[in-house]
């Protein structure tokens, strides 16, 4: 358990509060302090409303007093990324198109089931316009940086989120992924996060990039993306592709292992190019599960060539979107995402119906190999973080951010559990991600294993500037 109420996990913050060691409040304070010091730098809040975090850990503190947590997050500081709707602040969604006047009179799901558990919300953070890229700069909040290296991107479209959960500024954090927005910032800040299945956890209103988009955790530790997923998977009305709810505690069992699994490890998917500190480390963590009692076997997997399947549904999306503006808010719009609107506009329904055709097949390809597999094993990321500012690597003789991110988009399209777990630094002090996928609806057992591995390889987080 650390020392540094800023770097304690949610878990070790209940403990604490239960037992009487640690205070709401002051936990509260030492996020905020956290903000302040480095967030000058990161660049991970578009917003932080310090007097309304403090009330609310002072309420929350005098609840714990008389053993009566609101609950099962009450006290624990958390943030909520500028996409998804927080009562009372307004949602930019990282565009100067938004009025920020709103009004806003209502939580999205997540928000309100993490409001009912207690938790203190510190503000909002960061992502690109409308979450449309898989890194973090926005005309509303500038570039956001990685907290290993603030040269670097955090990833994104959740990179507020990942730079702030790496650098103790909360202990959770809710994301969003519609094509690897929570794993792509948790494997180049190397953190923790689950894109559970689709409808697992309630999004309201629906994200504009249609059902590939999901609403997920991340943080420090499994342990704490297991809690904050049994929060967060609580019903709302609102959202009409929700799973029926079971009442799943998904932190039941999450110390049990994988003894006897049988896991399918793929070092590339379609023979994309894998940078060799990336494959080691991935390679290395991947076989690390037969040492945890796991089979791991490397089958061959043919998939046709997916990205325009992809790019239907998210440029598409993007269309849909920029339609509904009025030609003042559209010239707000910064140019790459009007590109690629203007690309989806010109699919047409034909288009759709048979992109729609080629993610029922791959969902059926991958449904059909999980009847042998329990969970696959795979990079997060071909590469490591690349410069801030930028939408793909310099010199990479890429377009678009879906080019560098072959391995998660996938798994939007068949709507699969999947998460990224932090599996070491490479060469350049830089982390990755391994990422582990599960049968729909198995949210649980991806938890499970992503918690074994975890236990056995603790993760590392940066020696921030100016930290003693």
């Amino acid at each position: 358990m650390s020392d540094d109420l800023a770097l304690m996990s949610a878990v070790e913050i209940l403990r604490g509060f239960a037992d009487g060691r640690l205070s709401p409040v002051e936990v509260t304070q030492a996020a905020l302090k956290q903000v302040k010091t480095h967030d000058g730098t990161l660049n991970a809040f578009v917003l932080l409303d310090e007097e309304a975090a403090v009330e609310a850990a002072r309420q929350s503190e005098a609840r714990w007093q008389h053993k009566a947590p609101l609950g099962r997050l009450d006290g624990v500081p958390t943030t909520i990324k500028d996409i998804v709707l927080t009562k009372g602040w307004p949602t930019l969604r990282g565009s100067a198109a938004v009025d920020p006047a709103g009004p806003w009179r209502e939580d999205a799901p997540a928000t309100a089931r993490l409001r009912e558990h207690g938790a203190v919300l510190l503000g909002k953070t960061t992502t690109p316009e409308f979450g449309w890229k898989g890194v973090t700069d926005s005309p509303v909040s500038g570039i956001t940086r990685n907290p290993w290296d603030p040269s670097m991107t955090p990833g994104g479209s959740s990179g507020g989120a990942a730079a702030a959960a790496a650098a103790g500024m909360g202990a959770l954090h809710v994301g969003t992924d519609g094509g690897g927005s929570i794993r792509i910032p948790c494997g180049f800040t190397g953190i923790p996060g689950i894109k559970a299945t689709f409808g697992r956890v309630p999004a309201w209103p629906l994200s504009p990039f249609g059902t590939v988009s999901h609403v997920g955790p991340m943080a420090r530790t499994v342990a704490d993306c297991a809690l904050m997923l049994t929060v967060m998977a609580e019903p709302d009305a609102r959202d009409p592709y929700a799973l029926p709810y079971a009442g799943e505690d998904y932190t039941d069992g999450l110390d049990n292992g994988v003894q006897g699994l049988k896991l399918a490890y793929f070092p590339s998917l379609g023979g994309y190019p894998v940078d060799p500190e990336v494959a080691r480390l991935v390679d290395a963590a991947a076989r690390s599960f037969e040492d945890l009692g796991a089979l791991v076997e490397q089958p061959e997997l043919q998939l046709p060539d997916l990205v325009e399947v992809f790019k239907v549904m998210w440029c598409g999306g993007a269309a849909n979107l920029l339609r509904k503006l009025t030609p003042d808010q559209e010239g707000r719009v910064e140019p790459g995402l009007r590109e690629i609107a203007q690309a989806g506009a010109a699919y047409s329904l034909y288009d759709y119906l048979d992109a729609l055709a080629a993610r029922e097949a791959l969902t059926s390809t991958l449904a059909l190999l999980q009847r042998q597999f329990d969970l696959l094993l795979l990079p997060s990321l071909p590469i490591t973080a690349f410069e801030a500012g930028r939408e793909v690597p310099e010199g990479a003789g890429q377009a678009r951010w879906w080019e560098w991110t072959p391995f998660t988009w996938p798994f939007n399209l068949t709507g699969q559990p999947a998460a990224s777990v932090p599996c070491g630094l490479a060469g350049n002090g830089l982390p990755v991600g391994l990422q582990l996928v599960g049968r729909r609806y198995d949210d649980a057992l991806v938890l499970r294993a992503a918690q074994a591995f975890e236990a056995r390889f603790p993760p590392k987080f940066p020696r921030l500037a100016g930290a003693p």
